[in-house]
């Protein structure tokens, strides 16, 4: 560990996963740096933490989907002389409907956020951790990456799978330099993610034992990458559905992803 604090950089820190790691990170004593678009959620946030656990707290807002983002943001970080001990990639959102449904520039933001600047981050941030021989990279992935994709939402599944097998890749070549990588992989989680895409009030038809919240998902997210696991699904239903699924027949599991997936669509997707 750091012989200071460590040091956090949260993406997406300004609702939900995000949110709640900044929470709890504070808790643990890091110091952060929260980065999202709403400056506003932002700047209330950090004063909450400041106020609550006596930490440092730096807002930087970006856009991910701005390609000069990454870059922007580890030369404010080279700026102020801060190091990151730990990444959290969480900046993520879906885009409903079928992929000719939407134009091409929804979908390359989309890939620029989910998977372009999680990955150039973890390149411009890995060299510093490995020198200090200590580092934690947790890439929010989704359960939507180890399941046949659905209809709709076209790009959001194949983007977790990367971010799997990414952060698999990672930690194999970074766990015997002190640094751990793990893909933490959350199933339904009570969030804003459904009222922005549309789909609360069919995901509110979904039975409660399948949703986690966003504090139980950061706290086994956290003692996950503290483990060395390269991949971690939060909670017992999830895994279970994981484990089931890879059973089944190719076919079979794409039918039934088939059918499960109208149940929480836009009919108008």
């Amino acid at each position: 560990m750091p012989a200071n604090r460590p040091l956090s950089l949260i993406t997406g820190a300004s609702a939900g996963i995000g949110t709640a790691f900044a929470r709890r990170l504070a808790v643990l004593g890091h110091d952060l740096v929260l980065t999202a678009r709403r400056v506003d959620r932002l700047e209330a946030l950090a004063a909450e933490l400041r106020e609550k656990h006596g930490v440092s707290v730096m807002v930087l807002p970006n856009d991910l989907a701005n390609p000069g983002a990454p870059q922007a943001l580890c030369d404010a970080l080279r700026q102020h002389d801060l190091q990151v001990d730990w990444l959290i990639n969480n900046a993520g959102y879906g885009v409903p409907g079928s992929f000719l449904a939407n134009d091409w520039k929804a979908h390359a933001d989309f890939l620029q956020v989910l998977l372009t600047a999680p990955t150039e981050l973890a390149w411009r941030l890995l060299p510093g951790m490995r020198k200090r021989g200590y580092g934690r990279i947790i890439n929010v992935a989704s359960l939507a990456g180890h399941v046949p994709g659905p209809a709709g939402h076209t790009l959001y599944a194949a983007s977790k799978a990367y971010l799997i097998k990414f952060s698999q890749s990672l930690a194999l070549e970074n766990r015997e330099a002190g640094v751990n990588v793990c893909a933490l992989c959350p199933g339904f989680t009570w969030s804003e993610f459904h009222d922005v895409t549309g789909t609360r009030d069919k995901m509110n038809q979904m039975p409660g034992f399948m949703w986690l919240s966003a504090e139980q998902v950061v706290r086994q997210g956290i003692d996950a990458v503290e483990r060395g696991q390269a991949v971690y699904i939060p909670g017992r239903v999830n895994r279970a559905i994981k484990t089931i699924v890879q059973l089944m027949p190719d076919r079979l599991a794409m039918w039934l992803s088939a059918r499960e997936s109208k149940r929480y669509r836009n009919a108008d997707e």
